[in-house]
């Protein structure tokens, strides 16, 4: 009752406010949401607070209610003003902000769930789901099962034979596949465990389930067909590439369960990571096509707007209302009223009057990043586009409607002669400009916070893929409201959208592939500090024609350097490299060179996405052979970002079977690819190019070799190998410890002129080992600021007193071998 008492004040309080009034308010109402979302204690004394500053202030402003009613409150010289009003409004939306998380706080931090969820209780619970479960990515471990969170509501909790009804939101973590088929609005009973929640999360705990789920009902009828479009989708986009086929879904419905990882990644660094998933834009293209559809059919214009509006709720339903999607439906509605109505639509009312609606009743979408995102794109494309499109169109166009706007109102034209003409377009290139410049820009102190860089090229990028979007999101729809009945046909409609997709694809693989394509930058308050600063210098100087000319002789030398002689300079990799260190973080990924274009691979590495991305900085796309030293999972989870896009000849793993459960999972794979797995003795040799690959270990007829460690037995099963090229030698040696070192050691000869660091620089080392190698340079693999305590100190000490040279990645990036006047140097791409 409550909240919707303090959204009826807002609104009243507002009806008297300007757009400029409306925005300043429904912005300040976020911040606040926002400020009093974190700490559950300082909601009531800030609700408090707040309600007792609006009284007094309404006290003091009583003699205004007929300025509200009538007009707005004039000074004394009979101006405007409007920071009255703005001053009123910004407390009523603020008091009515806190009253509402004050209550919702309330009503989470108290009652059963709450205490129970303190203790840590086990329970059997009936719960609702308000979301399709989203599978969550394995970051760690081997081969985990798949694993699910869902946000749903607590219904019913039974805890020794006590049974309770409650009705609260909680959110969900699960494991197995039977998740994956579950729908909105379907109750299932579980068994888990109630812990506290994330602070900040509105919810009233966090339920850890154990087992699989056990349905109650089916899905509301609503979501039944909603569920059935997007498995449609699924289906007919299943005919496309792979990665064709997850981004289709993505962009039309919001369905991310097939996206390529790499895909994602590749769209987040180019500033295109809207399009993986559903935004306003989306919602603005199915209007789009019902008005145009209606007004073919010859509706009249209140029917073609109740049939947009139609359109944009399905929509939402079917696409699932993400924050982005909340905000343009209430918008988009707005907009159909005005459009049935006849009346004119003002966006930036519109936009302020859903952000204040939005946060009384749904305050949690103040603390999302998707939400403000969202909305600081919409304000930046009503706010500033039109300004800079009407900067950047041709004279000619400029004139054509400034004639007309004179003629209606009886006026001749009066252009200022000393306007400066700067770059000049035609309107429809001036706009296709200004609307992705203005996004951009108004984001982009929401992105300094979110991950404290920039991202220069998101601009272009946005700019070349724009005219893909509308096609693919159109036909993608239609595909997925065809697909329940006429399977053939979504699939004939998805071939064209999937060219469509997939130019959006290579302009973001294109994209993150350019020179500071993003940019190191300060995140969280000291960042948007540091950006407000710049942007303070920066306006002044751009806004003075002598200024502004010598700004863009230092950027366009500035782009030269970067895009021309940087890579003539300083180019990777370097010419004549013989072997690669990736960066991978905390494991091994390391590439020897094969011959043009081709690479052996020696380990993955953790993550898919950073080993796709080295070898396409080393021009590699055929892999005549790869070798997994050993099953852990920093070093073979990389493994699809080798396979992407890539031949790949045989791969080679240790004879050791030390871990059953990741060897079959990695076979399995490796056999739906049709790739040969091959188990290699000492002895074993290759050549391919200019390098010569020997297998040194491990000894098939050994036993296994445990160590200190829980996985010192898998480590002790790496395969080693000795790596010969003109120039020289190195050896690879996985992550080999004491025991496996020294018992190499007894059975051959290991001496090489750089070594391959054992165990990324682990304490368990055995100087006899280090000392026979010989080597002038030890390269080491590890993540900055690893748990393990890698590199150990007395290993650094060791290898430096046998008089190598140690290079790290945590400090240098990737690491090159090259041969430079017929000897090896190593090679850092970082400082």
């Amino acid at each position: 009752m409550l909240p919707a008492l303090a959204a009826w004040a807002s609104a009243l309080a507002l009806l008297g406010c300007s757009a400029r009034t409306a925005l300043i308010a429904a912005l300040s109402t976020t911040l606040t949401a926002s400020a009093v979302a974190w700490p559950a204690r300082s909601v009531v004394w800030r609700a408090r607070s707040v309600c007792w500053r609006v009284r007094v202030a309404t006290r003091q402003g009583r003699s205004n209610t007929w300025a509200f009613q009538h007009g707005s409150p004039t000074t004394k010289h009979g101006a405007p003003a409007p920071w009255r009003n703005i001053t009123i409004a910004t407390l009523i939306c603020a008091a009515a902000a806190s009253a509402s998380i004050a209550l919702r706080v309330h009503a989470l931090t108290t009652g059963p769930v709450a205490d129970l969820a303190k203790k840590n209780t086990t329970i059997e619970a009936q719960i609702a789901l308000t979301d399709d479960p989203k599978r969550r990515q394995n970051r760690s471990g081997h081969f985990n099962q798949e694993s699910y969170v869902t946000p749903a509501t607590l219904e019913i909790i039974q805890t020794a034979g006590n049974r309770q009804a409650v009705n609260v939101p909680i959110t969900v973590f699960a494991n197995g596949h039977d998740w994956s088929t579950l729908l909105p609005s379907q109750h299932v009973e579980v068994t888990g465990r109630l812990a506290k929640p994330t602070p900040g999360d509105l919810v009233a705990a966090i339920l850890l389930v154990q087992g699989p789920p056990r349905v109650l009902t089916p899905p509301s009828l609503l979501q039944t067909a909603a569920g059935s479009l997007r498995s449609g989708l699924r289906a007919a986009a299943a005919t496309l590439p792979t990665d064709q086929q997850g981004l289709l879904p993505g962009l039309v419905v919001g369905d991310v369960s097939r996206m390529d990882p790499q895909v994602s990644s590749d769209l987040k660094e180019a500033g295109l990571s809207h399009l993986n998933a559903v935004s306003g834009a989306n919602l603005a293209i199915v209007a789009g096509g019902a008005l145009a559809l209606s007004r073919l059919i010859g509706l009249s214009l209140p029917v073609r707007a109740a049939f947009a509006a139609i359109a944009m709720l399905a929509f939402a339903v079917v696409a699932r209302p993400s924050p982005s999607v909340l905000r343009a439906l209430l918008m988009g509605l707005a907009a159909a009223i005005a459009l049935g109505t006849g009346r004119a639509k003002d966006g930036l009312a519109a936009l302020s009057a859903t952000v204040l609606l939005l946060v009384l009743f749904a305050p949690e979408l103040a603390r999302s990043y998707g939400f403000a995102l969202s909305v600081a794109a919409t304000a930046g494309i009503l706010i500033l586009a039109p300004r800079w499109r009407d900067r950047l169109a041709s004279p000619k166009a400029e004139d054509d409607t400034d004639d007309q706007n004179n003629t209606r109102h009886g006026k001749q034209g009066d252009r200022d002669p000393q306007a400066e003409p700067g770059l000049q377009f035609p309107r429809w290139m001036a706009e296709a400009v200004a609307v992705p410049v203005a996004a951009q820009v108004a984001v982009t102190p929401i992105l300094v916070l979110m991950s404290g860089q920039l991202t220069p090229v998101a601009v272009i990028a946005n700019l070349l893929v724009a005219p893909a979007v509308a096609p693919a999101t159109l036909l993608g729809f239609g595909a997925a409201l065809v697909a329940p009945v006429w399977p053939g046909g979504a699939e004939l409609l998805v071939v064209p959208a999937g060219y469509a997709v997939g130019w959006i694809i290579i302009v973001a693989r294109w994209a993150v592939n350019l020179p500071f394509a993003t940019l190191p930058w300060p995140g969280g308050l000291p960042g948007l500090g540091l950006l407000l600063l710049a942007a303070a210098i920066a306006v002044p100087i751009l806004r003075r024609r002598a200024w502004r000319a010598v700004a863009e002789t230092v950027a366009g030398a500035a782009l030269v350097a970067v895009l021309v002689i940087r890579p003539i300079v300083g180019s990777w990799p370097p010419k004549g490299w013989l072997m690669v260190m990736c960066d991978v973080g905390q494991g091994d990924g390391l590439v020897v060179t094969a011959g043009p274009g081709r690479g052996i691979v020696v380990d993955t590495g953790p993550d898919p996405i950073v080993m796709d991305r080295c070898l396409r900085r080393l021009g590699v796309d055929d892999v005549p052979l790869l070798i997994l030293t050993h099953p852990h999972a920093d070093h073979v989870n990389g493994l699809p970002g080798v396979l992407r896009n890539r031949r790949v000849g045989a791969v080679v793993v240790s004879p050791q079977r030390t871990s059953a459960r990741a060897i079959a999972h990695l076979s399995a794979t490796l056999a739906r690819r049709g790739i040969p797995e091959w188990t290699a003795s000492p002895g074993t040799r290759w050549r391919f190019g200019p390098s010569e690959l020997t297998v040194l270990g491990p000894d098939p007829t050994l036993s296994e070799m445990s160590g200190q460690g829980e996985g010192s037995a898998i480590n002790n099963s790496s395969v080693v190998v000795h790596v010969r090229w003109q120039a020289g030698s190195i050896l690879l040696s996985g992550d080999l410890e004491t025991e496996a070192q020294d018992e190499l050691l007894r059975q051959t000869v290991v001496r090489a002129d750089i070594l391959k660091v054992p165990h990324h620089g682990s304490n368990r080392q055995s100087p006899a080992f280090l000392s026979a190698v010989g080597a002038r340079a030890a390269l080491t693999s590890v993540g900055a600021d690893n748990d393990y305590g890698h590199p150990a100190l007395s290993t650094l000490t060791l290898l430096r007193r046998l008089g190598a040279s140690v290079y790290r990645t945590d400090e240098s990036g990737d690491l090159a071998v090259v041969e430079r006047e017929g000897e090896m140097a190593v090679v850092p791409r970082g400082p």
